[in-house]
């Protein structure tokens, strides 16, 4: 295993300290684990949090900051954090007026924040919670019961957070969640596995040729392992798993979202792929992002979300943020 660490036991809080070093518009509690925005909250206006295992960066602390998430919770590698983390996260946001939590639908994530929510409702703070279950791969895998949340949290925090910021209620907030969700879907694969690195070797094996469809961002199995093909070959896999569930037709949004370990070259050609494929079955790729947004650590691989737009998920999408891994309009 080569990562540049100091100890496996000391990655999360070692990098946590790194993010407090680079981001000085973020306020992060080391030891604690828990990432908000400098500065508290904003009376009146719905709080966000969300949270998972690390090893998934920039998911979740990269997104903390105006126009999408108010706090994040990491976990340990491939890990859910703990009740506790996501209480401290929920009573650090909440200005209010409420606060949603994005769940990924992990077992874990679920049982965590649910178990947070009552504890924050203990405390008269209104939670919501949303889970994300975009992943048409599998209807269940070694972490889930019923589809996994992937790609689609990305779009879920910022176009929420958007409505957030305009001050809407939580339940308007809610709602433009859940549709964001109900209006996406996502498949992965991978060409190589990662290594967590507590257990200083890789989660599976793939063969020289091999590639996994459907893959999890935890390295979970995916529909079936497969022969190497040309990336054509491979969007098409992805795309018509996705088409399957969810008709291609209108205004798009497209996410083609490295593994961790996937140059950009690549990336962009695969895009390419995905977007010939969409626009070639009626729909249009109205907006788009390709880069590494919700990562597996250090697997080569790519992820596809497509999400089904409607003028007014197209405004919120555009309106200004201002994250350390998603900036524009301000």
């Amino acid at each position: 295993m080569k990562k540049l660490i100091n100890s496996p036991e000391t990655v999360v809080t070692e990098a946590l300290a790194g993010v407090a070093a680079a981001h000085p518009s973020l306020s992060v509690d080391v030891e604690n684990k828990v990432i908000t925005r400098a500065g508290g909250p904003r009376p009146g206006k719905v709080g966000l949090v969300s949270g998972g295992g690390s090893g998934h960066e920039p998911l979740h602390g990269g997104f903390v900051g105006y126009g999408m998430l108010d706090a994040a919770c990491p976990g340990e590698v491939f890990t859910s954090p703990v009740p506790d983390q996501m209480l401290a996260a929920t009573k650090a946001v909440d200005g209010g007026a409420g606060v949603l939590h994005v769940v990924k639908n992990y077992t874990g994530d679920v049982l965590n924040f649910q178990m947070a929510a009552e504890m924050a409702g203990d405390e008269g703070i209104e939670v919501v919670s949303v889970v994300t279950n975009d992943d048409v791969a599998v209807e269940d895998s070694l972490y889930t019961a019923g589809r996994r949340g992937t790609g689609a949290t990305v779009f879920v925090e910022k176009i929420a957070g958007a409505l957030a910021e305009e001050g809407a209620d939580l339940a308007a907030v809610a709602a433009v969640a859940r549709e964001v969700n109900e209006r996406s879907r996502s498949f992965g694969v991978a060409l190589t596995s990662c290594v967590v690195p507590a257990a200083g070797k890789p989660t599976f094996e793939l063969g020289e040729a091999e590639v996994e469809l459907g893959i999890g961002i935890h390295g979970e199995p995916g529909r079936t392992r497969a022969t190497l093909t040309p990336a054509k070959e491979l969007a098409a896999v992805a795309l018509d798993a996705i088409s399957a569930d969810l008709p291609i037709g209108g205004d798009l949004l497209v996410m083609v979202n490295g593994m961790g370990g996937t140059p950009l070259i690549e990336l962009y050609l695969m895009f390419n792929e995905v977007r010939k494929y969409l626009e070639g079955r009626g729909g249009h790729v109205a907006r788009n992002l390709v880069g590494n947004y919700i990562t597996s650590l250090e697997m080569q691989g790519f992820s596809v979300t497509v999400g089904r737009l409607t003028d007014e998920l197209t405004r919120l999408w555009d309106a200004p943020v201002d994250t350390p891994a998603l900036r524009w309009g301000r």
